[in-house]
């Protein structure tokens, strides 16, 4: 927001004073990060609960003048920003500010932070309690609050249904053994792992989620079932599929329990080391194909947002230089795009009882980053970025590559290690050849990261003579019209006279490799125009079939 739009939502806010969804604070100096937490908790429940899609807790208001006095909190902004980090540490599921928003205001600077509404369905904790408002006091979440955000989408949750016939039996005891050990891990600073382990299973299952009124769901099923259990899904099959397909050809299915099998799938992949940059020994580095953290990102996303109900499978396909992760389903709130820099999260999911079932094994770190760590994965390694193919009905498509897309692409990466992940996702895009908007296309060309002409872009001089060979840049290059002309003029003196075909044949290897036959044939065409209507050639022949010669 500019400050215009900011001032004008600080006077609504003024003018409304404290609910259950603003808080002002003075600060003026600094304020307790525990205290910023339990708020934050406290203003997304209640926003949910109201139906708001945001909250506001406001630094630098005097709570009892309501006037602005300025606040000095944390006033660098590396310092102000690094708080988003802290929040989502501590909360639980891990969600953090939409936004900070720093005001300056003619009575001193005003600090807003624009907190979201807690997910449909899923409450926010602040390390480990729940917090609501009472008027303009903070106080616990009651339990008919917390039950009436939990059963918001528990008709309409696959994952949430208990399985009538399912008992603790059906369980397979790996893979409870390996729900204990990563949650202990997620919370390792509430509890030792040696009281984790002694639980008692039934608690064990409540404090992760897995079950509701002490029967378990399916989504307890599907995490931790015996293979055998799977049968307790139908007719919704519980399965994913790895495809191998190129040269050789292979399938394997596998059904629960996904916490465990999501690892051996993973295994099944032909993770092969590869050399990046063979012919330069000096950049030359060796890594798998592809990374086990952004695989299982991948993998476990398609599991949190299955749509089950569709009785689809999730298929891993991989092919010879990229794998395609396929699940039932529409994406569910926004586009791709919308989470790649990692300022986004969700307010509803497809299956919430699932998804913080995951969460609390530790099976996805940060919801709504997922998308965002990925893409910082596969950018931390040099690759290109994932994409999704969202055409087909219904379904999501990803595709992780394994392979370069371009080497200068990689070698800039290599070099400019400090890109935004913005100016690197717009990169892979020119790499790609797709398309790039003409804000971004500026900010490239003007950090000298690119040249060309739309939608013919580049890697640019700047960084290609640092890093491609000679011969490969100028293929690639586009040259000035003046080189285009003197190749022409020379011509001409020599012999006389050219005719179209000449002058194709002379330029047609000088012109950039970016450009297919017909974009050369239309540069050529613009080229004699120009230097005709700027008197340096003239034609001597008809029309059809010029005879261009040397003006007088």
């Amino acid at each position: 927001m500019d400050q215009a739009h900011l001032m004008k939502v600080l006077e609504e806010l003024l003018v409304a004073w404290e609910s259950e969804v603003v808080e002002f604070k003075q600060a003026q100096c600094d304020y307790s990060t525990p205290d910023i937490g339990k708020y934050f908790s406290a203003l997304a429940n209640e926003a949910n609960l109201r139906g708001e899609e945001r909250a506001w807790l406001v630094f630098g208001v005097n709570n009892t003048s309501r006037a602005v006095v300025g606040s000095d909190y944390r006033l660098q902004a590396e310092r102000l920003q690094s708080l988003k980090m802290q929040i989502a540490q501590g909360t639980e599921p891990s969600v953090t500010f939409r936004n900070i928003h720093e005001l300056h205001h003619p009575d001193g600077r005003v600090v807003l932070f624009e907190i979201p509404a807690a997910p449909s369905g899923m409450p926010i904790a602040w390390t480990g309690h729940y917090y609501a408002r009472a008027g303009e006091s903070l106080t616990s979440l009651g339990l008919d609050k917390l039950d009436e955000i939990r059963k918001q989408t528990t008709a309409a949750d696959w994952s949430a249904c208990v399985v009538p016939d399912a008992i603790l039996s059906h369980l397979d005891e790996s893979a409870v053994l390996q729900a204990r050990e990563s949650f202990a891990t997620k919370y390792a600073n509430r509890f030792k792992a040696n009281e984790v382990k002694n639980w008692p299973l039934e608690a064990f299952l409540d404090r992760a989620r897995l079950t509701r009124d002490g029967k378990l769901t399916r989504a307890a099923v599907l995490l931790l079932g015996k293979s055998e259990s799977a049968h307790l899904l139908l007719p919704h099959p519980a399965q994913m599929t790895w495809s191998l397909e190129g040269p050789e050809r292979a399938y394997e299915h596998f059904g629960p329990p996904f916490l465990l099998n999501t690892s051996v799938l993973y295994q099944r992949i032909r993770n092969i080391q590869i050399r990046i940059l063979p012919d330069d020994a000096l950049l030359a580095v060796e890594m798998a194909k592809y990374d086990r953290k952004v695989v299982l990102e991948a993998l476990h996303n398609c599991i949190a947002h299955q749509d089950y109900i569709r009785n689809g499978r999730i298929v891993v396909t991989e092919r010879p230089d990229r794998l395609v992760f396929e699940n039932e389903g529409n994406f569910f709130e926004g586009q791709p795009d919308d989470y790649v820099t990692g300022h986004r999260t969700p307010r509803r999911y497809r299956n919430p009882f699932l998804a913080q079932a995951m969460t609390e094994l530790n099976m996805i770190d940060t919801m709504g980053y997922g998308i965002h760590e990925m893409h910082v994965g596969q950018a931390r390694r040099y690759f290109p970025m994932p994409d999704y193919d969202l055409h087909e009905p219904s379904v999501v498509r990803m595709t992780v590559y394994g392979s370069i897309v371009n080497p200068a692409y990689t070698r800039l990466l290599m070099q400019k290690t400090d890109l935004p992940l913005a100016d690197i996702v717009a990169l892979d895009r020119v790499q790609k050849r797709l398309l790039v908007d003409d804000a971004m296309v500026k900010r490239l060309r003007r950090a000298g990261l690119i040249e060309g002409r739309k939608p013919n872009l580049h890697v640019s001089a700047v960084v290609a003579k640092a890093t491609e060979s000679k011969a490969d840049y100028i293929r690639t290059r586009a040259q000035d019209d003046a080189f285009y002309g003197k190749l022409v003029t020379d011509f001409l003196e020599k012999f006389g006279k050219a005719s179209r075909q000449d002058i194709d044949k002379l330029l047609w290897n000088k012109l950039s490799d970016a450009l297919d036959d017909e974009q050369k044939r239309n540069k050529i065409s613009n080229l004699i125009t120009k230097w005709r209507r700027g008197g340096r050639i003239r034609n001597t022949g008809p029309r059809k079939t010029p005879e261009w010669r040397l003006a007088e």
